[in-house]
């Protein structure tokens, strides 16, 4: 086998450990170097023709009726598995309350000198790394700060935010009883904006996310609630419309997660169904977390 074949070998192999260690399941490959793969070179000549090769290859089993070759797509960053062997506590770990305090610190502490994305580091004012308390059942993940997040250092504070604070409190608990986080730990840029904001992109919410795992992998919440499509696409990986998920409880590496709109859209969208909608969402994760829930909690947003 040659030193170049075998070292491409490696370096796709060591790339594929890093997508399956952030969670995927599927990539998608170019037929022809999938072909090129499949065989070690010999000295004899390559056939002119391979056989043709699914675009889709399943990580885990072969895909026995894979769709047509799609069109390449440009790589993708994958979640570092050396960050995540660095910063994840083995959930086989008993973590006291002291435990818990000294390892989000530590987190924290890598979290705030982060320069993987060297444009999101040059236009930051702060790292928003979460608030609330870590010895917590329930956590609340949106997508990224915002302005408001950025310059406080604390995420949703802004209108949103406070909307958010406002269903917390209706479900009976306080903002400072629950853990709210992002999946992107920085504001992304805006070049040539003061003001706006963009959604992250699927490489940057992969750099970022070994933070937001090891951050759950401490906290060991009994329930994730996702705040819209990013935040959902972030942790699962997947571009379904939040309107086809929301209501629907998805796993999350053995977490329950609820799907759910992020507060913005209420913000938009202001109709007593659709806060209702929200509002059932909470209600069944108030179920799944055994908290009572009294009769006039249930009939909040009905439309008569």
């Amino acid at each position: 086998m040659s030193s170049a074949y075998e070292q491409l070998l490696a370096a796709t192999i060591s790339h594929l450990e890093d997508l399956k260690a952030g969670g995927a399941r599927f990539v998608q490959v170019d037929p022809g170097l999938l072909a090129r793969l499949s065989a070690a070179p010999t000295k004899q000549a390559a056939p002119s023709s391979p056989a043709p090769v699914p675009a889709k290859a399943n990580m885990l089993a072969p895909d026995s009726a894979a769709p047509a070759p799609a069109p390449p797509r440009p790589a993708v960053a994958a979640p570092s598995a050396a960050l995540l062997r660095e910063l994840l506590v083995d959930p086989s770990v008993e973590l006291t309350p002291e435990r818990k305090e000294a390892e989000m610190a530590r987190i924290r502490e890598r979290a705030l000198a982060c320069i993987k994305c060297p444009n999101l580091a040059s236009s930051r004012r702060n790292v928003v790394f979460g608030v609330g308390t870590i010895h917590t059942e329930l956590m609340f993940i949106g997508e990224a700060p915002g302005m408001d997040e950025d310059e406080q250092a604390e995420p949703f504070v802004g209108k949103a935010g406070q909307l958010l604070t406002k269903i917390i409190q209706t479900m009976g608990l306080d903002r400072d009883r629950v853990y709210i986080a992002n999946v992107l730990k920085c504001r992304p840029d805006t070049p040539g904006q003061r003001t706006g904001n963009r959604k992250p992109t699927v490489d940057e919410m992969n750099t970022c996310k070994p933070y937001l795992l090891a951050q759950i992998s401490v906290i060991r919440p009994k329930v994730i609630v996702a705040l819209g499509a990013t935040a959902v696409e972030g942790l699962l990986g997947r571009t379904m419309g939040i309107m086809k998920l929301r209501g629907n409880w998805q796993d999350f590496n053995g977490v329950p997660l609820m799907p759910t709109y992020h507060p913005a859209y209420l913000l938009r969208n202001q109709s007593l169904a659709e806060k209702r909608k929200v509002w059932e969402d909470m209600l069944a994760v108030m179920e799944k977390l055994g908290m009572p829930i009294s009769e006039k909690q249930r009939g909040f947003f009905l439309v008569k």
